[in-house]
């Protein structure tokens, strides 16, 4: 594994971030997994408004955050991000600076969902969550500012899994979808994962107990809403960018899903980031790749929505 010099200042960085104090495992890697992005992601951009609402869901009440970008007040395109966090992690605090970044770039609206994590909610609570939120945007587009023919999703890491299964149900009322280094597959079987087991930022034995606390029973393990390199049918899914990083373990299953998008007709790019690693999308302060792909990401929405 030939990493830059670059890459080994983040990672060599990434030890020294592990400075809260449990016993529980779980709770350190939230801490660390916020404080990391807070560390790492760089200066954040400023946007017009950040307003939080409040979702009637089933039974709870869903938060979400919407950021407005500069010098749009109206008929804008729609973003509904989804976040990774290997499905245990995340939130708003971990993210902040690349939904900014990106509706900034986009000119489009973020809905960004703080859905529900596992193991406290496994599956399929977060879906649920992403999938009220979706259906809450598309409804109130009007009344938001929102062009109702211009909305997509974006989702990284278990972002990307929930928003595979989201746009298999709802993609024919989204324009675009964006997948950042997703992940597709329970069986962490493929060769990237044997190449990288032991990392570079991800490993496989956490990686196999955070989807056994988001799948909590063998019936779920066969999901295709859960799995999503077992979905079989993707005619429903719009035009599609996989950014892939060349040392991640969920390179091969992000490239795969791709292939399998492709093989159902859909309109799939994939784009393979050289020499970067998972999460390299929170490393702004010091990595340029980060904003290469949030142009990449921005060119990428206003051709698909100007057609």
């Amino acid at each position: 594994m030939q990493l830059t010099p670059t890459i080994r200042k983040v990672l060599d960085y990434l030890p020294k971030i592990e400075v809260f104090d449990s016993q529980n495992p779980l709770e350190i890697s939230r801490k660390n997994y916020e404080t990391m992005a807070l560390q790492l992601s760089g200066k954040k951009e400023s946007v017009a408004i950040i307003e939080e609402v409040n979702i009637p869901a089933e039974d709870h009440q869903l938060p979400v955050r919407i950021y407005r970008p500069k010098g749009v007040t109206s008929k804008s395109p729609a973003i509904i991000y989804i976040h990774g966090g290997w499905f245990i992690s995340g939130g708003y605090e971990t993210h902040d600076a690349i939904a900014r970044k990106l509706a900034n770039a986009t000119g489009a609206v973020i809905l960004f969902v703080d859905y529900r994590l596992a193991p406290e909610h496994p599956f399929p609570a977060g879906l649920n969550d992403c999938k009220t939120a979706a259906e809450w945007l598309i409804h109130n587009a009007e009344k938001l500012g929102i062009d109702p023919q211009k909305i997509g999703i974006i989702g990284d890491s278990a972002g990307g899994t929930l928003a595979t299964a989201l746009t298999t149900q709802l993609g024919n009322q989204l324009q675009f979808q964006v997948l950042i280094y997703p992940a597709a597959d329970n069986t962490l079987s493929t060769r990237s994962w044997e190449t990288y087991k032991e990392g570079p930022v991800l490993n496989k034995d956490w990686g196999s107990q955070a989807w056994k606390w988001y799948l909590s029973s063998e019936e779920d393990q066969k999901n295709p809403f859960a799995v999503p390199m077992l979905i079989k049918d993707f005619k429903a899914t719009p035009h599609t960018l996989v950014i892939v990083a060349e040392h991640d373990p969920l390179r091969d299953e992000g490239e795969e899903l791709a292939q399998h998008m492709k093989n159902s007709g859909i309109s799939v790019k994939t784009s393979l980031y050289k020499n970067m690693v998972h999460g390299f999308m929170h490393m702004g302060i010091i990595l340029d790749e980060t904003q290469s792909a949030i142009e990449e990401i921005a060119e990428f929405i206003t051709k698909k929505l100007e057609k």
